[in-house]
């Protein structure tokens, strides 16, 4: 009796192995959207927390520097994040408060690294970019007024014939 039961056990359990590795081989388009899936929660989720980090910085440490080079890294790293408003927000209002002098860091002096991209006149160019994407691109968002007062106060949205150049 203790065979047959074993035997029934072990037939079982060979049946329902190879089921499972015959239904992840015939499931190659359920599989990749599977596995996009998970890639696109965990993208969501590295891109919250460099955003978490970047605000950090940005409203208490009023560190703009640091927070400026996070929300532009996760803006090119996460294009489909699902607050890039906020990020757009952060890096337009960082670098429009580095050009002024603003917050405990300065924007990096020659012979620095990227110093150029740090010139007063490019640090407000970069802020009219993004707060014009983020206008244009999330009329709904939350920081939409300030994103337009920002934009006002550097000359209106930028065209988008200058948005080529």
């Amino acid at each position: 009796m203790k065979k047959y039961v074993l035997t029934v056990c072990l037939a079982a359990m060979a049946v329902s192995l190879g089921a499972s590795a015959a239904r992840a081989q015939s499931g190659g388009v359920a599989a990749g959207a599977e596995s996009s899936a998970v890639r696109d929660i965990e993208s969501e989720k590295s891109a919250k927390h460099e955003l978490e980090v970047a605000r950090h910085y940005f409203k208490n440490k009023k560190a703009y520097l640091a927070a400026f080079l996070r929300v532009d890294e996760l803006i090119a790293g996460y294009p489909e994040f699902s607050r890039l408003d906020e990020a757009l927000y952060i890096a337009g209002m960082s670098s429009l408060y580095l050009s002024e002098g603003k917050g405990k860091q300065q924007a990096p002096k020659p012979p620095a690294e990227r110093a150029d991209e740090f010139t007063t006149e490019a640090l407000r160019e970069k802020a009219r970019d993004y707060l014009t994407r983020l206008v244009n691109d999330f009329p709904k968002s939350d920081f939409l007024k300030d994103a337009q007062d920002a934009l006002n106060q550097l000359g209106g949205e930028k065209a988008k014939d200058e948005k080529k150049n």
